[in-house]
């Protein structure tokens, strides 16, 4: 019990000095960076910072690479709302004797737009779009105590303008009880612009999360909890809980996993305009197989409408 609660405290030292140091931010670029990967991660509601043994763990928490039990790949795409379309590719394995080792590239297309001159005369069409690259590694302080570090180049452009950026993510997970608890938390897109879309440069949307996962000793199920963006300025101490998403990932057979998610932040924002609905809520599916595994998730806007992801891991 004493290690245990040693460890703990190490953990919770780290994120509550981490987040009280990066308190406040105003307006972001980047804002891409935010958005959910992969099929299964969206099906939970992006709550993912716990997870484990998963390759897409190396853009919520590099930490987790350290838990794969072999070297994982994973490709997925999605179309969003109107003409944006995103994917993604991401890699990890472990290297004898140094550690975990991962990278993964994130991409979103916004499409084509129309171009007009001054007077409204047709000038064309001009697209936009953003990528990032990760390369990460993964290590272990103490037994069930893990680290991770991603460094991170960012591209972003839209017609002839262009602009970069250059981050650190941050992350650890520690397993209180095997098989049973699991504590994980992360500090994404700690960085600065290279060079800025004007003269002055923007804040990258920084993201301070802490999570668990708990596996109920009789239900084969995992219970996940996140709380995001705790770096956030807010008016009162309660409402940095707010951005918060609950998932549940439900064994129904050793080959299909049913998926349960809500994210509170997704559903306050549609709130704005009265068109919430079930916006936040998302479910999905995994079959798995002894050689690739096949995600599926659906992501609910409300009234605005849905994202269908697929992914695909070896």
């Amino acid at each position: 019990m004493e290690i245990i609660a040693r460890r703990c405290l190490i953990f919770g030292i780290f994120f509550i000095a981490t987040t009280l140091f990066l308190f406040a931010q105003g307006t972001t670029v980047y804002d891409f960076l935010l958005n959910d990967v992969g099929a299964r991660a969206a099906a939970l509601g992006g709550t993912f910072v716990s997870s484990t043994d998963d390759p897409n763990l190396i853009f919520y928490n590099p930490a987790g690479l350290a838990s794969l039990s072999t070297s994982r790949f994973s490709a997925g795409f999605f179309k969003h709302l109107l003409d944006i379309n995103a994917g993604y590719v991401s890699y990890g394995t472990e290297i004898p004797h140094l550690g975990f080792v991962g990278a993964g590239v994130n991409y979103i297309n916004y499409g084509d737009f129309q171009r007009t001159g001054e007077e409204g005369e047709d000038l064309g069409t001009f697209g936009a779009g953003e990528l990032a690259v990760s390369v990460g590694y993964a290590g272990e302080l103490q037994h069930g105590l893990t680290y991770g570090l991603n460094a991170k180049y960012i591209y972003s452009s839209i017609a002839e303008v262009h602009s970069s950026a250059v981050a650190l993510d941050l992350g650890t997970q520690y397993v209180v009880v095997p098989n049973r608890f699991i504590l994980g938390a992360s500090v994404l897109n700690l960085g600065t612009q290279l060079n800025p879309y004007v003269t002055t440069r923007e804040d990258l949307p920084l993201d301070v999360t802490i999570g668990a996962s708990v596996y109920p000793e009789h239900l084969p199920a995992a219970i996940m909890v996140n709380f995001h963006k705790l770096n956030q300025s807010q008016d009162n101490f309660a409402q940095h809980f707010t951005p918060f998403s609950v998932g549940v990932e439900f064994t129904a057979s050793p080959n299909v996993q049913l998926r349960f998610g809500y994210n509170n932040e997704q559903h306050q924002d549609m709130e704005i305009d009265s068109s919430a609905g079930l916006a936040g809520f998302s479910l999905g599916l995994g079959i798995l197989t002894g050689s690739y595994n096949i995600d599926y998730a659906f992501t609910s806007y409300g009234k605005i409408g849905g994202v269908h992801r697929i992914s695909v891991a070896l």
